[in-house]
């Protein structure tokens, strides 16, 4: 009896060791073994979008409407920026101006709507612009100083200009136009634009009208300006400036010809 019951405590003790050693196993079977912590991969920069440039404005546009054709006339803003506001101003209504005859401000009215090119001179100039039709009018805006470049001059037909006196300071209205190349104007006005080919033509047959001999080049009947329109356009690169690049003068001396005043 005393033997059975050992040979019963021995199996039990196997058995217990048995079972320990079989839980020891799964358990080690069943942990899944730790991996270290994956390291942090940095967020891929986003490649930067290269910045679009800025749509280039194209120079503001003159459509001045006369009773005998359309000119169209490129403004330079960056060569004449006052000059060039002036007379977007004064062809719009959007500047104050007072009428040389009657002594009234005008406000919201466009000062070039009615006037004509009183002065006409072929192979030179046509040259309007005064609310008083004569040239000798009283300056409807404050004078203000030239606005001249070394590198905008009278070297081509269909420069766009203020008419002075001379004297400093002494740009208003009046505007000409010329009809061909004026080296001996350069340096004593300002070019705030210029005309394309077909202005200059019709400034031949303008420059031409029939003139009154008792005044001083004044055509018999002058050509009116209807209206002027000013038009501003962006989006396309803007082309150069016709007059950016120096021409050197003819070598020829000019004819000798009034200077627009």
């Amino acid at each position: 009896m005393r033997r059975l019951f050992s040979i019963l405590k021995a199996f039990t003790i196997l058995g217990m060791m048995v079972m320990t050693a079989a839980w020891a196993s799964a358990a080690q079977a069943g942990a899944a073994p730790q991996s270290a912590p994956a390291a942090k991969t940095g967020t891929a920069a986003k490649p930067s979008v290269a910045a679009k440039p800025a749509a280039a404005a194209t120079k503001p546009t003159a459509i001045i409407n006369t009773s005998v054709g359309k000119m169209t006339c490129t403004l330079f803003p960056d060569k004449a920026p006052f000059g060039v506001e002036n007379f977007i101003g004064l062809a719009s209504g959007t500047k104050d101006w007072k009428n040389p005859v009657s002594g009234a401000t005008k406000h919201g009215v466009p000062l070039y709507d009615g006037t004509v090119f009183h002065r006409v001179i072929p192979e030179f100039m046509i040259q309007g612009g005064d609310p008083a039709g004569t040239g000798s009018g009283a300056d409807p805006v404050t004078p203000f100083k030239n606005e001249t470049s070394s590198d905008l001059l009278f070297d081509r037909p269909g420069r766009l200009a203020y008419a002075n006196t001379g004297r400093p300071s002494s740009n208003s209205a009046q505007f000409f136009i010329t009809e061909v190349a004026t080296p001996h104007l350069n340096g004593g006005y300002t070019i705030f634009g210029q005309c394309d080919d077909a202005t200059v033509e019709l400034v031949k047959v303008i420059a031409r009208k029939p003139t009154d001999p008792a005044t001083e080049n004044r055509p018999l009947r002058p050509v009116k300006i209807i209206h002027i329109s000013i038009v501003r356009s962006t989006g396309a690169a803007a082309k150069p400036g016709a007059g950016t690049t120096v021409k050197k003068p003819a070598t020829t001396a000019p004819k000798a010809a009034a200077t627009p005043n």
